[in-house]
């Protein structure tokens, strides 16, 4: 009561934030006269000023208002649209590094160009994070027309691109792009062997469209870069046909978490399954020596009880691809990881791909986090506000919207059956269509959203479906239903990024009616009419009550619910929602519905009639409250843990960049050999021992392993007084000395290049493995918890433990492959080329002599190996690698005089 009655009279802390921020729109309404009395010429140089002043000190907050008001006046000149008030305070949040959250329909597109200018100013480059990329080229290439007005480059980073097109966008000032490519770049990025080669420039700021989306949606699956390990195809359809044999009581699932496990009886019938296929050779199926037939049983029981087909996953074109729980996206290329993905595989009879070994991983969380200055906007951020906080350190601030909504929010309407549930919704939008009332209807996944269009076809209703098979009209379909009477059946509405506007799309139509037409009078009178016959529509509409959008059921997420709620009612036009509910719903199935259905009963409710009461919908939305709290826990559970990977990983690939940066790394290859000798002298003589103690064979055998070293150590440690140190030194100096000799006879430039491409080629197989260690690590530590042991600290310990080991590993393996290595060094061109004069003036002379002539038998030249003689660096430059050598061995180019040495 006291909390209210001080909002009352106070205002809420987000009224004071907006509050805070109108003096400053203000002072940017007070400078657009003087800023649209100049020419475009004044306009673009305003550019070079405002980085001048930011040159003189000034810093990007005493140049806002002059910024905002530049760009402002250059969309209305290039785009014909003028930022509202509401669009500046909206700017303003982003350029704070805060979150912005701004309804559907109120220009987020246009607002991101105010702080991406300001921002880009400073020349460290801007990042725009989309969810698709269709809406990465759409935005770019519309918002670049006011940015290459103003000075400002743009780039666009899309799959298909090759390393010089993607470092062409990165070196840009605006660069917009998918959350996917930009977190591949990084990590492909930190793959690479020299510094050139990679496409991203330093973090600087990011803005993230649909922020919800990307940042707590996407947040559960890491990104990945993995690599073909061992083929297990036949085990998982082996497996696979297991599965249909076991009984409902053979295994437990607890769809709230989605898991699933083998009961006892499950555990025992499971093992004669095995025994009988002859895949269990002996013991028990939790043995050790049965651990790859648990991972196939497990993950084959999930692919069959936890995965739908055309909800979780479709099959195309012989391949599973995962569908987007929250777009409702096909996401090609993703892979569900541990096998899961070979087990679906299995279930469907198609093709089953290589299981993938980690080359490289990294959480959204922590991609993010990289960059030192980071904000978002999305329509639905409130709901979330506590993880965004909590994780990223992102403050939400709610924008209020520039004409006051007008839709009309129904009570959820709750049926006892689904069928019932259709019924009613199909009465609905027949009666919406009869007046010209365009329908939008939100379905959880592929399988409902046919279902429904089936019934739409047996009622005679025409409709639209838009889902993850049809998402190649995904921007049409959406940007025409607002016509009068359309009906659009749309699997999931975040991050659609197109507008629904009353009437239809005036430049989508044009885009697609006009197509073909050239330029003229007849495409400028054609438009016109276009125009004329959308305001007629629009008219039609509002008075027919507007866009009614109609839920078929409430989605574990509330910002699910309200982006497609928000679709309808923009910019002040009339609207309508309403979800319907049964008690076979996913949602009410699994929070309690066999209590409801009693009460419903006991109600007296009938078939076709409906529960309505705004009770029902606080108690809904306290299970998706609790659903979101419970997804939340997960999220942060997965970072706790990458926070511990995220460690090593700033720390390798730090240590990647700096000998990448280094000319020299012959310091820190010394310090490598020496403390591995330390190690090899530590093992085998322990501190304080007794020389009858010494494991002196070993430390021989050690020595002449990793530093190719016969030392006479069994005689040193005969010697009289000789202790650890002085054996030590006698090693270190031996090694030092065969290592500078190594380097006289090769040349120290030839060394320093040996010594840094070897060790970064070491440190990416050892972290590879790392990873894979981790991997498994990760797996079974949850296991620890049944010992009393938490999990989380286990798993801290024993990857710092796997780390330090990486480490001495990666020590051995450098120092012992410098030791060995024999390098043959190529002949520059110059020397190559006086070689071969001289060669050929000699054949020149000694022509009639046969024994002189090349390519007669395998000798030539003086009785030598063709392949043995050096060729001019013009035949070596025009000769392609599948040909024969031109110096007459026989050989194909690229195993001859062409092989890469």
């Amino acid at each position: 009561m006291f909390g209210a009655l001080a909002r009352k009279i106070f205002g809420t802390a987000n009224t004071r934030v907006v509050k805070t921020l109108q003096k400053t729109v203000q002072q940017i309404n007070g400078l657009e006269p003087s800023v649209a009395a100049l020419s475009d010429e004044a306009l673009k140089a305003r550019t070079d000023w405002l980085r001048e002043r930011l040159a003189k000190g000034e810093s990007l907050d005493d140049i806002l208002p002059d910024a905002f008001a530049t760009v402002r006046e250059a969309a209305k000149r290039v785009l014909g649209q003028r930022h509202f008030d509401v669009q500046l305070l909206g700017g303003m949040v982003l350029h704070q590094g805060k979150i912005s959250e701004m309804r559907t329909g109120e220009g987020k597109t246009l607002v991101a160009t105010l702080a991406v200018y300001l921002n880009a100013l400073e020349g460290k480059g801007v990042h725009v994070v989309t969810v698709n990329d269709y809406l990465a080229r759409r935005d770019s290439g519309w918002m670049s027309r006011v940015y290459g007005f103003l000075g400002l480059t743009t780039g666009c980073i899309v799959p298909g691109l090759d390393d010089d097109e993607r470092r062409a966008a990165y070196a840009a000032d605006i660069t917009y792009g998918t959350n996917n490519e930009f977190g591949f770049d990084y990590l492909r990025d930190n793959m690479k062997f020299r510094l050139e080669e990679m496409v991203q420039r330093s973090f600087n700021f990011a803005i993230v469209d649909e922020v919800d989306s990307i940042l707590i949606d996407e947040a559960r699956t890491p990104l990945i870069i993995s690599g073909p390990s061992t083929d297990a195809g036949e085990m998982y359809q082996q497996v696979d046909r297991l599965i249909p044999m076991l009984r409902p009581e053979d295994f437990e699932k607890d769809e709230k978490h989605r898991s699933v496990s083998f009961s006892e009886a499950g555990q025992e019938h499971m093992e004669a399954l095995l025994a009988e296929a002859g895949l269990l050779k002996s013991g028990g199926l939790y043995d050790i020596q049965n651990v790859a037939l648990v991972h196939h049983a497990q993950q084959a029981l999930r692919a069959h009880t936890l995965f739908q087909r055309d909800k979780d996953y479709i099959v195309k074109d012989d391949k599973v691809i995962i569908i987007d729980e929250f777009t409702g996206r096909m996401m090609d290329g993703r892979r569900f990881s541990e096998g899961l993905h070979q087990a679906l595989e299995a279930k469907e009879r198609v093709t089953i791909q290589r299981e993938n070994q980690t080359l490289a991983s990294i959480t959204f969380q922590n991609y993010f986090r990289i960059y030192p200055k980071l904000a978002g906007m999305t329509g639905t951020a409130m709901t979330e506000a506590a993880e965004f906080g909590e994780i990223y350190g992102l403050e939400v601030v709610d924008i209020p919207t520039n004409v006051p909504v007008k839709r009309i929010d129904h009570d959820d309407e709750v049926y006892r059956t689904g069928a019932e549930k259709y019924h009613a919704m199909i009465d609905l939008i027949e009666e919406a269509r009869k007046r010209g009332q365009p329908v939008l209807v939100g379905t959880t996944s592929i399988e409902k959203s046919e279902l429904l269009a089936d019934l739409l076809t047996k009622r005679g209703i025409p409709h639209n479906v838009l889902n993850a098979r049809h998402h190649e009209q995904e921007a049409y379909i959406v940007a025409q239903a607002g016509r009068p009477g359309a009906v659009t059946v749309a699997t999931n509405m975040a991050g659609r990024g197109t507008d629904i506007q009353l009437g239809g799309n005036l430049h989508m139509r044009i885009e697609v009616e006009l197509a073909n037409l050239p330029e003229g009078p007849e495409r400028d009178a054609r438009i016109k009419q276009i125009e004329a016959e959308i305001e007629q529509s629009r008219e039609q509409v509002k008075a027919a009550g507007g866009l009614y959008v109609i839920g078929t059921e409430r989605h574990e997420s509330r910002r699910i619910d309200n982006q497609l709620r928000g679709r309808s009612g923009r910019q002040g036009d009339p609207g309508t929602s309403k979800f319907f509910l049964s008690l076979e719903d996913d949602l009410m199935r699994i929070f309690g519905s066999e209590r409801m259905d009693s009460m419903l009963q006991r109600l007296g409710l009938k078939d076709g009639e409906a529960i309505i009461h705004p009770w029902i919908n606080k108690a809904l939305e306290k299970a998706q409250q609790k659903v979101e709290a419970h997804h939340f826990e997960v999220r942060k559970n997965l970072l706790k843990f990458d926070n511990v990977m995220n460690d090593q990983r700033k720390v390798v690939y730090e240590q990647r960049r700096e000998v990448m940066d280094s000319e020299d790394i012959a310091e820190e290859i010394r310090e490598m050999r020496h403390q591995v000798i330390a190690n090899l002298v530590a093992t085998a003589i322990p501190a304080n021992s007794y020389s009858e103690q010494w494991d002196i064979t070993a430390l021989h055998e050690s020595v002449n392993r990793l530093l190719a070293m016969d030392l006479p150590v069994q005689d040193w440690a005969k010697e009289e007084g000789i202790a650890e140190p002085e054996i030590e030194e006698r090693i270190r100096n031996a090694a030092d000395a065969k290592y500078a000799a190594k380097e006289e006879a090769y040349g120290a430039e030839t060394m320093r290049h040996v010594e840094k491409s070897l060790l970064l080629q070491i440190l990416d197989q050892e972290w590879k493995d790392h990873l894979l260690q981790l991997d498994h690590l990760r797996q079974g530590i949850s296991l620890r918890a049944y010992a009393q042991k938490d999990p989380l600290n286990e798993y801290k310990r024993e990857a710092f433990e796997l780390f330090d080991t990486m480490l001495m590993t990666l020590r051995e393996q450098v120092t012992s492959v410098l030791m060995h290595v024999e390098i043959r060094i190529a002949p520059s061109d110059e020397e190559l080329f006086a070689q071969r004069m001289r060669e050929l003036q000699g054949l020149q002379e000694g022509r009639d002599d046969p024994a002189l002539a090349m390519g007669e038998g395998n000798e030539s030249a003086g009785g030598l190996n063709p392949e043995d003689q050096p060729l001019p660096p013009e035949v070596m430059a025009s000769t392609s690698r599948n040909a024969n050598c031109p110096c007459g061995s026989g050989k194909k180019f690229k195993h001859c005089h062409g092989r890469l040495a």
